[in-house]
């Protein structure tokens, strides 16, 4: 069995994400420390994201309004509107901080390239991850560029669908498991795990041990050897 369509993720697959968004949440903590304990502005920065998701879906500018409404509902009447003017700060830094590429991903997309069609697929806002896209100067090496609002079951066969792929005949990689690897599993697709180090508990999903056409990788270096072992 050849592959013939290679899906890729970008946040925290082929540069840095999460140490942003990271970094944003603990200037909120400092922030709201006069108000709530960190463990307590966590927690409920992570339900206000929850609940927004389906409202303001992924990305830098959804984060920044849960952020505004976890203030409020912390600090209430007494918040300083100063709070408000240094978190929109955050999330414009959010939004335009430079892309740092992960190791060897420029090399490793060029070893992928010589064995199939790449397809990237990414979720959140349209902007910024075209911005980012850009900046990240590794557009040219995509067949396409697929910006979803997420990754579901379906997502993946109207993509192999429209790329006039078999599902078994593709292969999804990325760091969520949640998002990359289980749907595409679904979807009848090969699908690789990549973890990286302070990942979104939101992505978290049970790891498929044992299943057929799964494979947990160490770093995306690994992904080309692994396609030829599916071939």
């Amino acid at each position: 069995m050849f592959i013939d369509l290679i899906c890729l993720d970008a946040d925290d697959t082929l540069w840095h994400n999460m140490r942003h968004f990271n970094a944003a949440e603990e200037a909120l903590l400092a922030m709201l420390r006069p108000f709530a304990a960190d463990e307590v502005a966590r927690e409920t920065l992570n339900a206000c994201e929850a609940r927004n998701l389906p409202l303001y879906g992924y990305g830098a500018k959804g984060f920044t309004l849960s952020m505004i409404e976890t203030a409020t509902q912390l600090a209430g009447e007494t918040m300083d509107t100063a709070i408000i003017a240094q978190i929109l700060e955050a999330g414009r830094t959010l939004l335009a901080h430079p892309v740092e590429l992960l190791d060897d991903v420029e090399a490793t997309l060029d070893a992928l390239a010589r064995r199939g069609r790449l397809v990237l697929v990414t979720k959140g806002d349209l902007l910024h991850q075209e911005a980012k896209l850009a900046a990240s100067g590794l557009g040219d090496r995509f067949s396409g560029i697929e910006i979803v609002s997420d990754k579901t079951d379906d997502t993946f066969r109207r993509l192999f669908d429209r790329y006039g792929v078999a599902a078994d005949r593709a292969a999804m990689a990325g760091d969520s498991m949640r998002s990359d690897v289980r749907p595409a599993l679904r979807a009848g697709a090969w699908a690789a795990f990549v973890p990286q180090a302070g990942g979104w508990a939101h992505e978290h999903a049970d790891e498929p041990v044992g299943h057929p056409r799964y494979r947990r990788l160490e770093r995306l270096a690994e992904l080309p050897a692994w396609i030829d072992d599916i071939g």
